[in-house]
């Protein structure tokens, strides 16, 4: 691959997470500010699950088979700034919410379309993709840190640069090499998509407690997405969008150093300290603040061990999937396995968080006041119990195949790749 085709495919991967970054942190935080309950900013992000679940479908069966990459890229992004410049001047959740859900079905397919435009290009994708991607990782850390410095946050302006930055991309996209549609006269079924024939492997018992578990963790995760900006905010800290930027580079360096990992703990233990990360980020949060240097530094630790909550957790349960399903069917696996946390969980968690808040929230209007302490305590508690209860009752049974972790850098939803085998791991292969 040559110096141009990298300059330009380094350029769709950073405006792809300039564009998610500048509007889905601070979200919570300007909804927030006009007024909206726990319930109504849960529901505006709901709208990117229920598109996490739709979008590989359309890719799949639609975009793969009829469209060239590039373009459809480029229409999705222009159809996305019109979206996402009328969601920027709404102020009814109801309206806000039809509409942020269409803007986010434009949007989420294009995550998998930028992949697919970018491994076109390469001969050799385990040496150049994950540097083309790292990139689209500072595409969402410049955002962020814009954002912070410049105090936008409870504003409609981060929605406006969005806005304009997909307008950008959706006419940069055209010029972008050409990616033909690589499904062309295969046949693809919904089941195939959402992984709907790795169901077998529920036969599993210690498969069916990672699937359960990894549900109930994906749903703790939507009280951080949703509410911590606003959270932040209100509590007195400054500069928040650019402080918790540090999470994107604490999730670089903790995947980058996943094989290690791997190698000195296994995935059983992997899996568990990432699910208990959870845990800890929400009880340092519970009981953080702005008052003191040490209750400050409980909030910085909650933000910088995102490393260890998105890549020991997201990550090292794909590679997990890779682990244990069979080559036939470890393509569905992993598409299982995305629709549980990604899309189900994250969805059922959007509410439930939405929920939560508004059961802690007393007054209304600018008489309105949070009980965080208590908000925070309740995702600490299921995801400690959880990952008690996940490091009690579930083995490792591999196949015969080592893999390894691995080093795709992704705040989207990864791809597993092989990962290096568990030395605590048992002989007994898992059942077809």
């Amino acid at each position: 691959m040559n110096t141009s085709t990298k300059i330009n495919l380094s350029a769709m991967m950073f405006l792809e997470f300039f564009i998610w970054g500048a509007w889905f942190v601070t979200m919570g935080t300007y909804l927030g500010s006009m007024g909206f309950t726990g319930g109504q900013i849960g529901n505006a992000y709901i709208t990117t699950a229920i598109a996490a679940i739709i979008s590989p479908i359309f890719v799949g069966m639609i975009a793969d088979k009829f469209f060239s990459a590039q373009k459809l890229l480029g229409v999705l992004h222009l159809l996305g700034a019109v979206l996402m410049y009328f969601v920027s001047t709404i102020e009814s959740p109801g309206l806000f919410f039809w509409v942020l859900l269409a803007y986010a079905l434009c949007y989420m397919p294009t995550l998998a379309l930028a992949n697919a435009i970018a491994f076109n290009q390469m001969s050799d994708s385990e040496k150049e993709f994950p540097l083309i991607r790292a990139i689209g990782t500072c595409g969402w850390i410049v955002v962020g840190l814009f954002l912070g410095i410049t105090r936008i946050e409870d504003t409609n302006i981060p929605m406006l640069i969005a806005a304009g930055a997909s307008l950008l991309l959706g006419l940069y996209a055209f010029f972008l090499p050409h990616t033909p549609p690589k499904g062309a006269g295969k046949k693809v079924t919904i089941g195939d998509i959402l992984g709907i024939e790795a169901l077998r492997l529920m036969k599993d018992g210690y498969f069916t407690v990672f699937v359960i578990a990894s549900l109930l963790v994906a749903m703790t995760t939507s009280f951080y997405f949703g509410f911590a900006n606003l959270y932040f905010n209100e509590s007195g800290m400054e500069y928040t969008a650019a402080i918790m930027t540090g999470g994107q580079f604490s999730e670089a360096i903790f995947i980058a150093l996943l094989a290690f990992f791997f190698a000195k703990m296994g995935i059983k233990t992997i899996l568990t300290v990432g699910m208990l990360a959870w845990s800890v980020r929400y009880f340092l949060m519970a009981f953080g603040g702005s008052d003191t240097i040490v209750m400050l530094s409980m909030w910085y630790i909650a933000i910088i061990i995102h490393g260890l909550c998105f890549g020991f957790f997201f990550i090292a349960g794909q590679v997990y999937v890779e682990k244990v399903a069979p080559k036939v069917i470890q393509a569905s696996a992993q598409g299982f396995i995305a629709l549980v946390t990604f899309g189900i969980g994250h969805a059922l968690g959007a509410r439930f968080s939405g929920m939560v808040v508004d059961v802690y929230t007393t007054g209304a209007g600018e008489e309105m006041t949070r009980n965080w302490t208590a908000i925070w305590l309740v995702p600490a508690v299921i995801a400690l119990v959880v990952g008690v209860l996940f490091a009690l009752f579930f083995k490792v049974k591999p196949t015969e195949i080592p893999v390894e972790a691995p080093d795709e850098v992704s705040e989207d939803i990864p791809e597993a790749a092989p990962a290096e085998a568990d030395a605590e791991t048992p002989e007994e292969p898992v059942a077809e």
